[in-house]
């Protein structure tokens, strides 16, 4: 790596080549970008690498550390495998802008101050939004205006508390924070709009399904798994963000089991995924914040794979609802052992890489006395198993013979699925690997006679009560409301009952204000003679507002407006 030279930029560049480029050598762009980032990645060694000067501070753009090198790595191979499974699906300008996400999440981890931080981060909510609109579809284009807004509004919220901490530390510094005024909680709220955290997490299961196929795979890793790694370094050990992670895992389970759309199963189950870290890094220890960093770095790998096994379904049968698939076990055996893996993985199933990371951050509260919420993420593995687990592959690849016979997944596909697969395989059996990369010492053994036992009875527990109920659990043609329907319903008709009010407001001092200009200035004609249509328009122009205005005068008032508006505000 070139001294100062971010990892990044490698991702940015490829992503300008992919629209440059066509046939073989933009595949292989496509392919060997995110292989030098992954080099280069291993390269920034622990520390600040460089330094920029800012107005009266010094920006930090790369400061390397074993957490900062996890997410990194992740974030590289995710764009990798996310490219080799979409090079010869997606069109190049999903392509092009989710290499362009893909470096803005590798910039955000290695982002040493604040400033850098929010560049990075406001290009993720750009090319993602691109990633989104890509789908093509008027479902796609409404969902990625929505996601865009909310991004935006995010990114102001973080930008106000960052200006705020800036103010009162006089550094720009990432440093670990805590929530006790009105700067910090904006901070950890703009953090939390991209953790997807309720009641702001409707944006998530709003537009990743109506993403691409190949384009919901890029998006399930990025942004979500950034503010993970945000909230580590930035608030650890708060407690507000236990209660948080919490609310997270369960309504991501509720959700998901209502829903019958494919990949909004699996999207809602990526907020209860993040929940399970949220609750990790809220808890504060070593150990917990171990497991939040392991558990990141498996689920990106693993729901990837759910969601290539999904949008694999979804590009061979144009379906995208449980209700229309099922029996494509015998056509697409490939995808479906896949697909199975990722739902045993995600499950939190013994020799899968979620047991071996997921179980520790149920150590950690254990290891600190919480036992409810020990208790409370032990039900929340048999509820993931319940969703994700059994009824994604059951409802999809078996249950009913919905007459289908599509092909099994084309060859790049497969073997995107295929390397995430075996990799959930490796992490489960052998997770050491994983575990030296990690932040702090590694002490915890995931293997424990009485830990499998207990976790294999819960899961299987859990999987006899889904067949035992499973005339209840049959999706039909039905829509859950959920938290969007605050904004999109309610505050759309307040907005517009708000809108007629004001013109009937209007209405109204219009009337009173010509009832007193017709006292001040009496008509000097009888009242009884008619008006013509010149003397309403110069009746319309001796209106104060209404005349024509020097250019000087109006500059004089535009002046006069904003001065006090500084007035007001610096006061």
């Amino acid at each position: 790596m070139i001294e100062g030279l971010p990892p990044a930029l490698i991702l940015f560049a490829g992503a300008l080549l992919i629209g440059l480029t066509r046939s073989h050598l933009r595949t292989a762009v496509i392919l060997v970008a995110p292989l030098l980032t992954l080099w280069a990645v291993w390269q920034v060694p622990d520390g600040t690498v460089a330094t920029l000067p800012f107005l009266s501070y010094e920006l930090t753009p790369i400061v390397g550390s074993s957490l900062r090198r996890l997410f990194a790595t992740v974030f590289a191979l995710m764009a990798f495998t996310g490219g080799l499974f979409a090079f010869r699906q997606a069109r190049w300008q999903e392509l092009a802008a989710a290499s362009a996400y893909a470096g803005g999440a590798i910039g955000c981890s290695f982002a040493g101050d604040l400033v850098t931080l929010f560049v990075y981060w406001e290009i993720m909510a750009l090319f993602s939004t691109l990633v989104v609109l890509c789908g093509g579809t008027p479902g796609a284009r409404r969902a990625g205006f929505r996601y865009a807004v909310m991004h935006l509004l995010g990114g102001v919220i973080l930008m106000v508390g960052i200006v705020g901490v800036i103010m009162q530390t006089g550094t720009l510094a990432v440093q670990p924070l805590r929530a006790v005024d009105f700067a910090t909680w904006m901070v950890l709220i703009g953090l939390l709009v991209n953790a997807a955290a309720p009641p702001v997490s409707a944006w998530l299961a709003d537009s990743y399904p109506e993403a691409s196929p190949t384009g919901s795979v890029f998006l399930s890793a990025f942004t979500t798994k950034t503010a993970v790694l945000a909230l580590i370094l930035l608030f650890p050990g708060e407690p507000v963000l236990i209660g948080v992670g919490l609310y997270m895992v369960m309504y991501g389970i509720i959700y998901a089991l209502l829903e019958n759309n494919v990949r909004r199963i699996l999207a809602y189950s990526i907020v209860n995924q993040v929940g399970f870290m949220v609750c990790a890094i809220g808890i504060g220890t070593e150990m917990a914040l171990n497991g939040a960093a392991a558990h990141a770095f498996a689920h990106i790998i693993y729901k990837a794979l759910l969601l290539m096994s999904a949008g694999t379904v979804v590009y061979r049968t144009g379906k995208t609802l449980c209700t229309d698939v099922g029996g494509l076990f015998r056509t697409m055996p490939l995808t479906a052992a896949c697909g199975i893996v990722g739902a045993l993985a995600i499950s939190g199933f013994p020799l899968t890489s979620g047991f071996t990371t997921k179980t520790m951050i149920s150590e950690a509260a254990a290891m600190e006395h919480l036992g409810l919420v020990y208790m409370l993420l032990a039900a929340a593995s048999a509820g993931v198993f319940l969703h994700a687990g059994i009824k994604f592959p059951w409802f999809v690849f078996f249950q009913k013979d919905s007459g289908l016979r599509p092909k099994d997944a084309p060859w790049n596909m497969g073997l995107a699925m295929a390397i995430f697969a075996a990799l959930c395989i490796l992490l489960g059996v052998y997770p050491q690997p994983l575990y030296d990369l990690l932040p702090y010492p590694v002490t915890y053994v995931p293997y424990k006679g009485a830990k499998v036992v207990y976790y294999l009875q819960l899961l299987l527990f859990s999987g006899l009560a889904f067949f035992l109920l499973l005339p209840l659990m049959r999706r039909t043609l039905t829509i859950s409301l959920d938290w969007d329907w605050l904004w999109r319903v309610v505050l759309a008709r307040a907005g517009a009952a708000g809108y007629g009010a004001l013109g009937a407001l209007r209405t109204w001092l219009e009337a009173r204000l010509r009832g007193l200009r017709g006292l001040l200035h009496p008509p000097t004609r009888s009242l009884l003679a008619p008006k013509d249509d010149d003397d309403v328009a110069e009746s319309a122009r001796d209106g104060l507002l209404a005349r024509d205005w020097a250019i000087g005068a109006a500059a004089l008032w535009i002046a006069v407006l904003f001065i006090g508006y500084m007035a007001v505000y610096l006061l």
